[in-house]
């Protein structure tokens, strides 16, 4: 009697253990940006191949941008990852640094997962405007993107580095990507500041007779301006192959980088369901190059050194070192990922006691 009960009741508890490790996928959101940005294209990337091998429901959020990302991440439930620009997360960490205690709260507890891409500057303004490079925008009528996004951050830096003071403000529009561009053409600013990564829906969908209205910028290497501008922001190249729609060549312009962001989180769960997409990154990162966004074939799987008070999501920095350091070795990453797995060091009594995942 005795032995039939144990193994009833070893019979049900295998059960339950089976149950929990056949449960739904843990459901997290990320938040990316504007509807025809690049951001949410690469937050669908990251759902698709790394989040749902990883048994993860990633539900991807369009938002204004980076410094709306940073405020969500740190506040709404459900978020655990964001993409946020470089001068914005720099300029929480300057305001916090500088005593302000919301700048404080928002950005200390937040982490980096790993650099992606870096975002093109596309100042543009219309086909028949005077004006020829960057230094031309001074005193000009500027969207400069919605409030809590990272185009507006970018805008606002981007000025104050050129030309050493703020936007006048009455010459500051913050309208969304679309709106700055209808704006542009039918004269109510003189020039509209996305940010963006190239090639972009934002002007590859556009009416070709309206995109033959407007033109970018160009940065002029050897302008003043360009030199303090280069204290934040590095030069690159609008190419014309991104847009063949509209640029007949290829136009010399500034970035930001991109990060992909979560939080310091401790919770058993979290952290696990973290170092699974850690390692399904690090696995299906060939895929993302493959089949994503094109901006994926110019991310680097590194982690580089972070300037003064960046820090890296430990548990994660930990697997992705970890995978970097068995694909250096000759090792797949498809044999590290199932050799990191937590149930094949489980023991039954783990199991039994819900000690492993």
């Amino acid at each position: 009697m005795l032995k039939k009960l144990l193994t009833g009741w070893l019979g049900l508890a295998l059960m339950i253990v089976s149950s929990f490790a056949s449960a739904e996928a843990a459901h997290y959101k990320i938040v990316t940006g504007p509807e025809r940005g690049t951001y949410i294209q690469i937050g669908q990337d990251l759902s698709k191949w790394v989040a749902q091998p990883a048994g993860i429901d990633l539900e991807v959020m369009a938002s204004k941008g980076s410094a709306e990302n940073v405020q969500r991440m740190r506040f709404e439930p459900g978020v655990k990852l964001a993409l946020v620009q470089s001068d914005v997360y720099q300029a929480y960490i300057d305001m916090a640094n500088a005593g302000n205690a919301d700048a404080g709260t928002a950005i200390r507890p937040l982490r980096l997962i790993m650099p992606l891409y870096d975002e093109e500057i596309n100042v543009v303004v219309r086909a028949d405007s005077p004006m020829k490079t960057f230094a031309d925008i001074k005193d000009k009528s500027i969207s400069v993107g919605l409030l809590g996004s990272g185009t507006a951050q970018t805008a606002t830096t981007l000025y104050h580095l050129m030309f050493g003071q703020a936007i006048p403000e009455q010459n500051v529009q913050h309208l969304s990507n679309e709106d700055a561009l209808a704006a542009l053409i039918v004269k109510k600013v003189d020039v509209a500041i996305i940010v963006v990564g190239q090639p972009a829906k934002l002007f590859n969908d556009m009416n070709p007779e309206l995109l033959q209205q407007i033109r970018p910028l160009k940065v002029d290497p050897n302008a003043p301006e360009t030199t303090r501008a280069k204290q934040t922001y590095f030069p690159t190249t609008l190419r014309a192959t991104s847009y063949p729609n509209w640029l007949k060549e290829d136009v010399p312009t500034l970035t930001v980088k991109a990060f992909l962001v979560t939080y310091d989180y401790g919770l058993r769960d979290t952290v696990g369901n973290l170092n699974h997409f850690a390692d399904s990154l690090c696995a299906n990162f060939d895929n993302l190059q493959e089949h994503g966004h094109p901006k994926w074939k110019q991310v680097k799987l590194e982690l580089p050194p972070l300037v003064r008070g960046w820090k890296y999501y430990g548990p994660v920095e930990k697997h992705l070192r970890a995978c970097l350091a068995n694909k250096s070795a000759g090792i797949s990453a498809a044999a590290a990922q199932a050799a990191q797995k937590p149930r094949s060091s489980c023991t039954d009594q783990e199991r039994l006691l819900l000690l492993c995942k």
